[in-house]
């Protein structure tokens, strides 16, 4: 199959001509001279490799392909108009943690929807994927722990999140070690905290399912005291030579915020 090169650049004089079929009111339109026009659409016929636009002293003309062609840039012109002026359904690509998203992003949701017509798609990830894929474009919005402040994209502060220990029974948190360990991650607090490591050790990356095997006396965890409801019935303790974290909101640099994703903005930051 032959392949052509479709030049571009002369597109626009080929509509504007096909819409008047006439060359004079196509050059007024343009702003240029009848022969530029002329020529733009015989240099595009050239990158095709077809006619298609039959010219006469009388008339103008398109061939088959001419209209076929000028039906698909009116696709096109149309499609344009509706992403940035319409006002179709636009999603919103949200990146979170999931203790975030489980006990707190619920609720915006839940508010968001509510009173917008646009959609969510948001998903789990940890904090080096988030930023990855925000800085790549491929989320609009992320909610991590981490102030984001680069050429791309900048960060909000939303709320303080305090980091707790947590067991079921009564223990002596200043012997952590002796307990078994239930963490998020290789990253996580209670390998800060202590320079001693529990001899068992069980990697889970799901807040719910750390909080549901602590419930059930499996080992000790460190997790944000957000997460924790008052009916699990869990002890506490607080850490000593934590600095407190906070929850960010973070985006790309937008010149202008596209609309939809400043609704979302607008009611997070209401709360």
């Amino acid at each position: 199959m032959k392949e052509i090169s479709l030049d571009y650049r002369y597109l626009k004089a080929f509509m504007v001509t096909s819409r008047y079929l006439n060359f004079s009111k196509a050059a007024q339109e343009l702003n240029i001279a009848q022969s530029a026009v002329s020529r733009q659409i015989k240099l595009l016929e050239a990158s095709v490799g077809d006619q298609l636009i039959i010219r006469s002293s009388k008339k103008v003309l398109l061939t088959e392909k001419g209209q076929a062609l000028l039906n698909e840039l009116g696709h096109f012109e149309a499609r344009v108009q509706d992403i940035f002026f319409g006002h179709m359904n636009k999603t919103i690509r949200v990146g979170i943690l999931q203790g975030v998203l489980e006990n707190w992003f619920n609720d915006i949701m839940v508010e968001f929807t509510k009173t917008s017509k646009h959609q969510l798609t948001v998903e789990v990830n940890t904090l080096d994927q988030l930023k990855e894929k925000l800085h790549s474009g491929k989320y609009d919005l992320i909610f991590t722990t981490e102030n984001i402040q680069s050429e791309l994209a900048s960060s909000l502060k939303l709320f303080e999140e305090k980091m707790v220990l947590i067991s079921k029974n009564e223990i002596n948190s200043k012997e952590a070690s002796e307990y078994p360990w239930i963490v998020y991650s290789e990253q996580d607090h209670l390998f800060q905290l202590n320079k001693k490591r529990s001899s068992k050790i069980i990697v889970v990356n799901s807040i719910t399912t750390i909080l549901k095997l602590v419930k059930r006396g499996v080992g000790i965890a460190i997790v944000p005291e957000h997460t924790i409801d008052q009916d699990q019935h869990l002890k506490t303790y607080d850490l000593k030579g934590l600095q407190k974290g906070h929850i960010h909101l973070s985006s790309l640099n937008f010149k202008t915020m596209p609309e939809h994703i400043k609704q979302l903005v607008d009611v997070i930051k209401k709360r």
